[in-house]
């Protein structure tokens, strides 16, 4: 065979596997879609209240949370992190919120600034201590997590129980766009935003690159601490937004208001499709995952199932898809 035809077959033969690749990526992130449409026509069997336009529109904005704290938790697991920081974060920054704001809407902006900046300060530390010292991130964002959530039960004792956020910022809270509450909005462009950024940039390809091998992008000159850290602050910084929609939504937070986003933001980052191994991800697939979550925790209610079953079966939804993550590998 001549030369021509071996550079040609060659070629033939790198599209081919460019083409497998590409097809078994976009496979990974549609697969949550897949489970989400297979969850609704089981919900149309044997939970048909759970499709009630009604029902729907009561949830949406549960799943909008949660996927804004997945999307934040995904970018430090493509970063090859995790952060189990996101309750203290949160409650620190409804917390923050309520403190600065004193109920009054005169306050309100600095308040939101203030639980904003906070919440990122404590993702740069967790970022400072994992990328720079090279710390065990599981560790650092227990240890970082309990400290904040520490420092916010002493602020909390000087906030009044009955204390309320502004009145403007509950009227917002309670505002619907075409029908669906305005965070609902706010977590979809979120979403957007970053998928853009993280696919469409160079800032985001390079990060991309950190997280999928950090030696090769040390080698291409990338400064792979300074990405690792960005991942943690702002993740962080999503974690304060979801304290101050949450607080909007439900007006008078309590110290509790960050318990369910432990596990659920890790579940729904790898259900998602986000590679443990650093990497790979997609924003948007990640919300197709708090979906899931969010429809799946609502069917179980409905069953009457027990809280402590729910959260066996939200465990074995983060095994199933770390599992998962390791067959697509």
């Amino acid at each position: 065979m001549s030369a021509p035809a071996n550079a040609r077959v060659a070629g033939e033969r790198r599209s081919g596997r460019a083409i497998g690749r590409g097809s078994a990526l976009q496979m990974r992130f549609a697969a949550i879609w897949i489970a989400l449409a297979a969850l609704l026509l089981l919900g149309a069997v044997i939970v048909p209240r759970s499709l009630l336009p009604s029902t729907i529109f009561a949830i949406v904005p549960l799943a909008a949370f949660l996927a804004l704290a997945a999307a934040g938790e995904a970018l430090v697991i493509m970063a090859r992190g995790i952060d189990l920081s996101i309750p203290a974060v949160i409650t620190l920054s409804s917390s923050i919120l309520l403190g600065f704001s004193h109920g009054e809407n005169a306050n309100l902006w600095p308040a939101i600034i203030g639980a904003l900046a906070l919440a990122t300060a404590v993702g740069a530390i967790n970022g400072l201590f994992v990328a720079v010292f090279e710390l065990n991130a599981l560790i650092v964002t227990l240890a970082v997590g309990a400290v904040t959530a520490g420092a916010t039960l002493w602020y909390r004792d000087g906030i009044p129980q009955e204390s309320r956020v502004p009145p403007r910022l509950a009227t917002w809270g309670d505002t619907r766009l075409f029908g669906v509450n305005l965070a609902v909005w706010v977590a979809g462009l979120t979403l957007i935003a970053l998928a853009v950024i993280v696919r469409r940039t160079t800032i985001g390809r390079r990060f991309v690159a950190v997280g999928a091998n950090p030696q090769a992008a040390w080698v291409a000159g990338i400064n792979v601490a300074l990405y690792q850290m960005a991942s943690f602050t702002v993740a962080a910084f999503l974690y304060g937004v979801v304290g101050l929609l949450l607080s909007a939504f439900i007006r008078n937070p309590t110290l509790n208001v960050g318990d369910p986003y432990l596990l659920a933001p890790i579940a729904a980052a790898v259900l998602g499709g986000t590679a443990i191994s650093g990497g790979l991800g997609s924003m948007i697939a990640v919300g197709g995952a708090a979906l899931f979550l969010t429809q799946l925790e609502q069917m179980l209610k409905m069953l009457g199932l027990s809280s402590a079953l729910q959260f066996v079966i939200e465990g074995a939804a983060i095994a199933f898809g770390m599992g998962l993550g390791r067959l697509r590998k």
